[in-house]
């Protein structure tokens, strides 16, 4: 384990936001919430292929929550982005967490390359991206509602990296979510020239205007694009910020931003429009 993956678990093992501006500590206690998270195995198959979701959510409380449907970065989901999937549900959310890379990717410990092969391996088949994706969101649909703790009139979505790309072109297909958000979001315009452009809900956009990854043009498109689309969208840039500074993981990380960052979701998903 490297220096930089301890520092990320110890953040998050000690982070914490809440809806109200208080620190980080506040949600993710590991004497408290960590007992209270829990995280339930949802499988699903698409075209032969085992996947399996994650619902993450907070089991010590009883009252009916909105839904966060979540595309993690490149890592798919492993340890790292099941406690980034703590720390977004806290106790008002129940977290849906796609798998697009099949059973057991996260459990594998890979090379950037092989990161960035199984990353562009789903973007440049927006057929299965799509189908995947709605697979996902289905599915846990199904497997939530038995909880009977969901508020399944309210779908929110919120993407990492990689993960932004894959949700937004879901939304692109009309998917019907209330709003999503995109944190420094890796291939942010259509994979297809030509996509039909039905995005139904509000967006927020929160990237870097460093970001090597995803240049400002990449993002002025996206904003054209959602212009176009006639849907209510913001985009949040912060100046000098480079890729993936929400990942304690990355060189580049930032706890300012990060804590910026997620407050910022908080007040787009509750605010009155």
């Amino acid at each position: 384990m490297t220096e930089l993956q301890t520092g990320k678990r110890q953040f998050l093992k000690n982070a914490g936001f809440a809806a109200s501006l208080l620190s980080f500590k506040e949600l993710l206690l590991p004497s408290i919430s960590k007992a209270a998270s829990v995280h339930t195995a949802v499988p699903y198959e698409l075209n032969g292929r085992a996947f399996e979701g994650q619902l993450v959510f907070d089991a010590s409380v009883q009252s009916k929550r909105p839904l966060l449907f979540m595309q993690p970065d490149w890592k798919g989901i492993d340890e790292d982005t099941l406690a980034t999937a703590r720390l977004l549900a806290g106790k008002e959310y129940i977290v849906l967490m796609a798998d697009m890379f099949g059973l057991g990717y996260g459990r594998k410990k890979k090379t950037i390359q092989e990161l960035g092969a199984s990353m562009a391996s789903v973007h440049k088949d927006r057929a299965f991206t799509v189908a995947c994706s709605n697979k996902a969101l289905q599915s846990m649909l199904e497997a939530v509602k038995k909880l009977e703790l969901a508020d399944t009139s309210k779908i929110w979505a919120a993407g990492f990296c990689a993960g932004g790309g894959y949700l937004l072109e879901h939304a692109r297909s009309g998917v019907d979510f209330k709003g999503l958000v995109v944190f420094h979001v890796t291939n942010p315009n259509p994979v297809l020239a030509g996509t039909d452009n039905q995005f139904k809900g509000r967006v927020l956009v929160v990237h870097g205007s460093k970001d090597p990854v995803t240049p400002v043009p990449l993002i002025d498109a996206l904003s054209e694009e959602l212009t176009q689309a006639k849907v209510d969208w913001q985009v949040m840039m912060f100046g000098g910020a480079p890729h993936s500074f929400t990942d304690p993981t990355n060189k580049g990380f930032s706890e300012a931003l990060t804590r910026k960052s997620y407050l910022l979701m908080r007040d787009f998903f509750t605010e009155k429009v």
